[in-house]
């Protein structure tokens, strides 16, 4: 006998759960016989490169025409060794106290560049009248001659040895 809920409904099992009717149906077994219909090529067709086992037409296949990848020229060059500097002006530092020291996680909290972890360089667009310490990645030779010229200092890595 199945309890009853006081307002006189059933409560419901997870045995008593089902799927609704004709949502499920039963998976196609090819190539198992004549009487599933689908017995002999199992519904690939007779031979061919579709009807053998791994055989498949790739996207790019063009037929037996040169494909586009190859009929392209091809141009340019990628330097996997270049470096890409996120640049930053000189004019841009103009608002910092005197004293500041000028480091990427600082450029960064003040949106002055996106990212902390990438290498950073110096400009040497516009003004300084402020003294600053700068310790970025890379400094143009006019950004390092502003910063001094301001009477400030420019720390670079690799600038020591």
């Amino acid at each position: 006998m199945t309890p009853r809920k006081p307002d006189g409904e059933k409560t419901s099992k997870l045995g008593d759960l089902h799927h609704a009717p004709g949502s499920v149906r039963r998976n196609k077994r090819r190539g198992k016989g004549a009487a599933t219909g689908l017995g002999g090529t199992a519904g690939r067709g007779h031979k061919g490169q579709k009807a053998r086992s791994g055989g498949r037409i790739h996207r790019w296949f063009e037929g037996g025409q040169m494909p586009l990848q190859r009929r392209l020229p091809k141009r340019g060059f990628k330097n996997p060794g270049r470096v890409e500097y996120q640049v930053v002006a000189i004019e841009r530092l103009a608002g910092l106290a005197a004293g500041t020291v000028v480091t990427k996680e600082l450029l960064a909290k003040n949106n002055l560049i996106k990212s902390a972890r990438r290498p950073t360089k110096l400009l040497g667009d516009g003004d300084l009248k402020v003294a600053l310490t700068v310790r970025l990645d890379a400094a143009s030779q006019s950004a390092v001659a502003k910063v001094t010229e301001a009477g400030g200092t420019v720390e670079l890595p690799g600038a020591g040895a």
